[in-house]
């Protein structure tokens, strides 16, 4: 059921939607037809911050959501998977990662690259790693992405790099980008999030983390297009400054824009709740934000 709220929200099962809100979720469905319902309904509850007090995904209530917008024609939900054809996609690490000897030296000494990550067998250890080492453990990654992994100059691994879809709204970057909704919602796959980045924690080289970011920086363009058929223009990224000081991200010169809300939208009764995360972005492109505003063509 839904009702009006006085403030010009809509309340749906718990919660209040803005319309833009909405315009989310529909949209979410829209550019993700292969995806099940219950990662549909992950993946919008990630966007919209929609979770319970224990910090778990609200996917029920959100599932309930999908199936009233199906059946008043707004959206059409791919078809619920029979239990017989379910595939798992939890990760279960495996010796493979176990922690090797600590790796002490300098930057020089170590050598460091980025290997993109695109064999099946690859993606498996990188999500192995990424399970066990990870403050956020493992999530699989949706629309557009590239992982990879950061190597010693003799193949030791160092630790692992994910970019993927950027933020569906964002306050702060959008006002700074110049950005109206009509322009994020034609051109917001030209912006990438790094939503993970780790350095194993038995790496111990002083300036590995921003020069890993900076390599990554020089190649993402050209991996993208050979991957996808078009360049970003534009990196972000959320530093959670309860956890890390985003010393990295400022080293490698990345700009820092401001926090996230650290609430849904609507949250008067603070329901909602998670910690504020710092914003950083790196521009790609010198004219990134006529191509993000519509005004050049030119995102090579």
């Amino acid at each position: 059921m839904s009702e009006k709220t006085n403030n010009g929200t809509t309340l749906l099962f718990g919660r209040e939607f803005t319309t833009l809100d909405l315009w989310i979720v529909t949209e979410t469905v829209h550019r993700f037809p292969n995806l099940s319902q219950t990662e549909l309904a992950n993946t919008i509850c990630e966007n919209l911050q929609w979770v319970a007090p224990n910090g778990r995904n609200k996917v029920e209530s959100c599932i309930q959501l999908l199936e009233k917008l199906n059946l008043e024609g707004k959206i059409k939900l791919p078809e619920k998977q029979k239990p017989g054809n379910k595939t798992s996609r939890r990760v279960v690490p495996t010796a493979k990662t176990d922690a090797p000897v600590d790796i002490m030296c300098s930057l020089a000494d170590v050598g460091v690259e980025l290997k993109p990550v695109l064999s099946k067998s690859e993606v498996n250890l990188w999500n192995q790693y990424v399970e066990r080492y990870h403050i956020l453990g493992y999530r699989q990654p949706f629309g557009a992405h590239q992982r990879y992994f950061i190597l010693s100059r003799d193949e030791r691994y160092l630790g692992c790099i994910l970019f993927s879809a950027a933020a569906w709204a964002l306050e702060a970057r959008d006002k700074w980008i110049g950005w109206t909704q009509t322009d994020r919602s034609k051109r917001l796959n030209l912006v990438v999030n790094n939503t993970r980045f780790l350095i194993f924690p038995w790496v111990h080289v002083k300036n590995l983390a921003s020069k890993s970011l900076s390599l990554a920086v020089s190649r993402i363009s050209y991996d993208w297009q050979s991957r996808y058929g078009y360049s970003p223009v534009l990196l972000e990224t959320f530093v959670d400054p309860e956890e890390y000081r985003g010393t990295c991200y400022k080293a490698a010169n990345w700009i820092l824009l401001g926090e996230t809300a650290g609430r849904g939208r609507m949250d008067r009764r603070k329901q909602y709740l998670s910690t504020p995360k710092h914003i950083y972005v790196y521009p790609l492109h010198r004219d990134f934000r006529a191509i993000l505003g519509g005004e050049s063509g030119d995102a090579q």
